[in-house]
């Protein structure tokens, strides 16, 4: 079950998602009953492993599964209308007006036939009613609002043509022209360097505020997630682990494999000369253990973690899902 919002609207609502692919050998479920709400204004931030089910969940929510991935159960909800059940042409209509989509390399997610105010003026022209000349002045001005130098005189070049950084403002801006209320953005900041990194958190974090956009921010960085989110969603093995407000996931993990996550952060402290790590690695979807996927890295695991995957969020108070999430808070 979803952790209720406090004084936000829900814009996306996902309940109990599953996602199936099927193989010659098995049956894979990279998303297994997950569950959140994202409010206006609001960025969640869903972190985990490669292979945790963070990017198949947005994918997923956008419609962007490749068959022959699929939605095999669960509720999509996008401001009050159930999305997860439309057609291929439905859903198209919705991409990119309603949801906007930052992909985690620039330069592969923008034409590089087409200089960059063409593409924006398509998105513009498609999804909202305005002129031509209207469209024009609207993709100058969303150039300025995420930082471009002399807009209207670089609207006209290619993608080529700017920097890594310049480019991913240049994908924010093409994410938000068209008014979006809920934003996916997927490792939006890997291919950059730290500084450069720390300035599209930034913008994200302005924009979206000021907007009242619904943020889902996709990455495996805790660093990331600390900076930006509101909350933090910890996906493992594609189940949601834990679920709350980041401060207090952050400071306080009530799961174990969350305290593996940050204890193998790097820190700024003289003092620690070696990182930690969790053991062993992500099982693969085909051979997932029986109980806890996690159990074969957790020191904690007992003979029940071994038979029963454990209390779903919702028993554990929308804060983790582990026998032992009530010992870890307290």
């Amino acid at each position: 079950m979803a952790q209720a919002l406090s004084n936000r609207e829900v814009v996306l609502s996902v309940r109990d998602l599953v996602v199936e692919i099927p193989t010659r050998r098995a049956l894979l479920r990279p998303v297994d009953q997950v569950s959140f709400d994202i409010g206006a204004g609001e960025i969640l931030g869903v972190v985990g492993e490669s292979g945790a089910g963070k990017s198949m969940t947005g994918n997923a929510v956008i419609g962007l599964l490749d068959r022959p991935a699929h939605i095999a159960s669960g509720e999509i909800w996008l401001n009050g209308q159930r999305i997860d059940h439309l057609r291929r042409e439905q859903i198209r209509k919705i991409r990119g007006k309603e949801i906007g989509m930052v992909f985690q390399d620039p330069l592969t997610s923008l034409n590089p036939l087409l200089p960059i105010g063409e593409q924006l003026r398509e998105t513009i022209l498609e999804h909202l009613a305005v002129p031509q000349r209207e469209a024009e002045a609207r993709a100058v001005a969303a150039l300025e609002e995420v930082g471009i130098p002399a807009a209207a005189e670089r609207i006209n070049s290619y993608p080529h043509e700017f920097s890594g950084g310049m480019r991913q403002r240049v994908v924010i801006a093409l994410a938000l022209c068209a008014e979006p209320s809920l934003v996916i953005a997927d490792e939006p900041t890997t291919a950059l360097d730290v500084s450069v990194q720390a300035q599209i958190i930034s913008l994200l974090k302005q924009l979206c505020h000021e907007r009242g956009t619904a943020v889902m921010l996709v990455t495996h960085d805790m660093g990331v997630i600390a900076e930006a989110a509101d909350r933090v969603a910890v996906m493992y093995a594609g189940r949601l682990a834990e679920l709350g407000p980041v401060r207090e996931v952050l400071t306080r993990p009530a799961h174990p494999y969350t305290t593996g996550l940050m204890a193998s952060t790097p820190l700024a402290s003289k003092g620690r000369k070696r990182l930690n790590q969790i053991p062993g690695a992500m099982p693969p979807l085909a051979r997932l253990p029986e109980g806890c996927a996690f159990h074969p890295r957790c020191p904690r695991a007992e003979d029940k973690c071994l038979q029963d995957p454990g209390p779903s969020l919702a028993g554990c108070g929308g804060r983790a899902a582990c026998w032992f999430a009530t010992e870890a808070v307290a």
